[in-house]
């Protein structure tokens, strides 16, 4: 096969092979009710594989306390996925590479509403940052985006 066509074969199928590293696995994402960014997040999740169920609450606060969120790592939604807890709008990519690579974490946050994030519309004014979720005083960076 030439070097090409063997280049184009190889894209195509590790291309067609990530969205499926997240098929069938389901995500509860707990949200206001009136929050549209939630439901603009939500399809972008769906969009990347994943089976999103919305749970609508107007009691956000006992979510975040259920799950040990600190307030300084706050996002505007929770989601539980496979034990993990991912808060905010972080992008699929690194939900998969959490899931895929099983890291030993509690999960990842993005904090706030960051214009550019997946479900907030804009351009981006800098880098957003992930975090891991802990109660560390002072947040680790996962990735940048």
């Amino acid at each position: 096969m030439k070097t090409w066509k063997k280049t184009i074969f190889m894209t195509l199928l590790v291309g067609t092979q990530l969205p499926a590293l997240a098929a069938g696995i389901p995500v509860n994402l707990y949200k206001n009710p009136h929050c549209g960014c939630c439901d603009v997040y939500a399809e972008h999740l769906k969009t990347n594989g994943f089976e999103v169920k919305m749970i609508n609450t107007n009691d956000m606060a006992s979510v975040k306390q259920k799950y040990s969120v600190p307030e300084k790592l706050e996002g505007c939604h929770t989601a539980t996925i496979n034990g993990y807890v991912f808060e905010g709008l972080i992008p699929a990519e690194h939900i998969k590479r959490v899931l895929t690579e099983r890291l030993p974490l509690k999960g990842l946050s993005v904090p706030g509403m960051p214009v550019g994030a997946p479900g907030m519309p804009g351009n981006k004014k800098g880098p957003i940052h992930v975090y891991y979720l802990s109660t560390s005083s002072s947040p680790k960076i996962f990735a940048s985006f």
